[in-house]
C-alpha cells in the first residue's frame, strides 16, 4: 500500500530518540521519505529557563540523535529560528507535503505549535501533532465534573486506574533525501556561551536506556526505602531523560509494570509502585501548568498572592553559591553547580530554606534551578517550588517548615553527602553538621557561619503568612 505522503518533516523537540517516538513513528509509516529536523533557538547570552549545563547536554543529545537516525536511513537537519518560519522554508525546499511533531505541554511550546499549524494550513500541507510527553494528556484525567484536579491524591487514583498506552517500535527506515542543507551540530558557542565544565551525566538515547536498565535491576525495588537519602544511589536518575525525551514515559512505565509483575517481594513491589506514583506526580504538575498557566507568574493558591517577599541580597547570592553555613543546603547547591543535578530531598530542603528562612520569592529560586538543572522541567520545577513555598497545588501548609539541621540528621546521618560536596568539612565531626556551631566559630576554616538563625526565621515566616491571611 502506497504511503499517503511523498515527504514529511519530523520536527524534533523534546523527543530526542528514535525508539517509541509517536510522531516519528507515524511520519515513517505515513510518508515515503522523512526529514528529521531540530530547530535551534536564536537567543544569545542569557535565558531565564536554561543555562550552560543544560545546553551542553542538549548538544550532546543532538549528536547522539543524529548518529541514531543514520542507522535507519535518516539524517538530522539543523536549522535555527522561529519554528513556523524555518519549517515553512524547509517545506518549500524539500517539497514536503506533511509535518509531524509531538506536542509540548508548556504554554511556550503550545504557542509555537499554533503558528506552525496556521502556516501548514496556509501552504495546504498536512500537519499532525501527537501526544508523546506524558502517558495521559491533561484533558484525560479530570474529575467527574470534567474539571482539572487541584490535589494529587485523587488525581493519582484516577491516573493509576487508566489503561496505559503501549510503547511503539522504532521506524525501520526514514529514507531522508541527500543534499538538504543543514547547520552543523551546535555547541554552547551557538548561544554565546563557553563550554560547560560541569561533570554532566552521559547524554543520548543509549545512555538513557542503560540508566533505565540499572534502575530496574538495582534501584526501584528499594525506591521507597532509599529515595530520600542523598548519599545513596536510590533514585532512578531518569529525570533528564524524560525532560529531553531520551526515553518515553510509555517505555519507562511498561518496563516498570513488567518488573512489578515479576516481583514477589513485598518491599520490592512497594518500591516499584512508589516509583510509578512519581510518574503520576510528574503528570499532575504537567496538568496543573496546562490548565493553570498563570502559575508561572503567580501563586497557584490565590490566598498567597501578594505576599511580601524580601528583596534579594547577599544571602541570596550565598544560597546560590552554597555558602549559607547550613551544610545540607550548601551541599545541594554545590552539587547543582557541579553536575546540573540535585537530589530531590535536598531540592525541597534548599527551596524551603530560601522561601521560609531567607523569605525570598520562590520565583527567583525557580529561575535559578531552571538555569542549572539538566532535568529542568518547567511544570515540575514550578510545582516543586510552589509546594515548598506553601503556595501551590497540594502544597505543604505554610506552617510546615523544614528544619535544615534536623533534615540533615535524618537524611544524611553519616554526613556522607554533605562532606562529598563540602570538602572543607571533611574532618568535621559528623554531629557538628546537625546544629549551628555553639561556640560561635565556623565549622572549618573558610566555611561560613550560618547566615540566619532558623528558629527566629521560622517564627518570622509564620507571622508573615498569618498577617497576610488576615488582610
Amino acid at each position: 500500500m502506497a504511503s499517503p505522503y511523498r515527504l514529511a518533516l519530523h520536527w524534533h523537540r523534546r523527543d530526542l530518540r528514535i525508539l517509541d517516538n509517536t510522531a516519528l513513528h507515524h511520519a515513517a509509516a505515513g510518508a515515503e521519505a522523512v526529514v528529521p529536523v531540530y530547530l535551534l533557538s536564536n537567543w544569545r547570552k542569557e535565558h531565564l529557563w536554561t543555562g550552560e549545563k543544560r545546553q551542553a547536554f542538549l548538544c550532546r543529545c543532538l549528536k547522539s540523535l543524529g548518529a541514531n537516525l543514520e542507522t535507519i536511513g535518516g539524517r538530522l537537519v539543523i536549522r535555527c529560528g522561529r519554528a513556523a518560519t524555518e519549517l515553512e522554508k524547509l517545506a518549500k525546499e524539500t517539497g514536503a507535503d506533511a509535518i509531524f511533531y509531538n506536542r509540548d505541554p508548556d504554554p511556550f511550546g503550545g504557542a509555537a505549535e499554533k503558528e506552525v499549524e496556521a502556516m501548514a494550513l496556509r501552504l495546504g500541507i498536512a500537519c499532525y501533532g501527537h501526544d508523546d510527553v506524558a502517558l495521559h494528556t491533561p484533558e484525560e484525567i479530570l474529575t467527574q465534573d470534567g474539571k482539572p484536579y487541584r490535589v494529587y491524591t485523587p488525581y493519582s487514583k484516577n491516573w493509576l486506574s487508566q489503561e496505559k498506552p503501549q510503547p511503539l517500535p522504532k521506524p525501520r527506515s526514514l529514507n531522508t533525501p541527500p543534499g538538504i542543507s543543514s547547520l552543523p551540530l551546535p555547541d554552547n558557542a551557538h548561544w554565546g556561551w563557553a563550554e560547560s565544565e560541569a561533570d554532566l551525566i552521559e547524554a543520548g538515547e543509549r545512555a538513557a536506556h542503560q540508566r533505565l536498565k540499572t534502575a530496574l535491576a538495582s534501584r526501584l525495588g528499594n525506591y521507597g526505602e532509599t529515595r530520600d537519602f542523598p548519599a545513596v544511589p536510590g533514585t532512578s536518575r531518569l529525570s533528564q531523560d524524560l525532560r529531553f525525551g531520551l526515553l518515553s514515559p510509555r517505555t519507562i512505565y511498561a518496563k516498570s509494570a513488567a518488573a512489578l509483575g515479576e516481583t514477589l517481594s513485598t518491599p520490592a513491589r512497594s518500591g516499584i509502585e512508589k516509583y510509578i506514583k512519581e510518574l503520576a506526580w510528574r503528570e499532575f504538575y504537567l496538568a496543573i501548568l496546562w490548565h493553570f498557566p498563570n502559575v508561572l507568574e503567580e501563586e497557584f493558591n490565590p490566598d498567597w498572592r501578594g505576599l511580601g517577599w524580601a528583596e534579594p541580597d547577599g544571602k541570596f547570592e550565598a544560597w546560590k553559591q552554597g555558602l549559607t553555613g547550613f551544610p545540607i543546603v550548601d551541599a545541594g547547591m554545590r552539587e547543582l553547580l557541579a553536575t546540573g543535578f540535585m537530589h530531590n530531598r535536598v531540592r525541597m530542603i534548599s527551596a524551603m530554606f530560601l522561601t521560609k528562612d531567607l523569605h525570598i520569592d520562590w520565583r527567583l529560586g525557580e529561575h535559578h534551578f531552571m538555569q542549572h538543572l539538566l532535568d529542568g522541567e518547567i511544570a515540575s520545577n514550578n510545582g516543586g517550588w510552589q509546594w515548598s513555598a506553601g503556595t501551590g497545588a497540594d502544597a505543604a501548609p505554610y506552617f510546615r517548615i523544614q528544619n535544615p539541621w534536623t533534615q540533615a540528621k535524618r537524611y544524611d546521618p553519616d554526613g556522607t553527602y554533605m562532606k562529598r560536596w563540602l570538602p572543607e568539612l571533611a574532618k568535621v565531626p559528623v554531629d557538628a553538621l546537625f546544629a549551628p556551631p555553639k561556640d560561635g566559630h565556623p565549622l572549618a576554616p573558610g566555611y561560613p557561619l550560618p547566615c540566619v538563625d532558623h528558629a527566629t526565621e521560622r517564627d518570622r515566616t509564620l507571622a508573615i503568612f498569618k498577617k497576610h491571611r488576615q488582610r
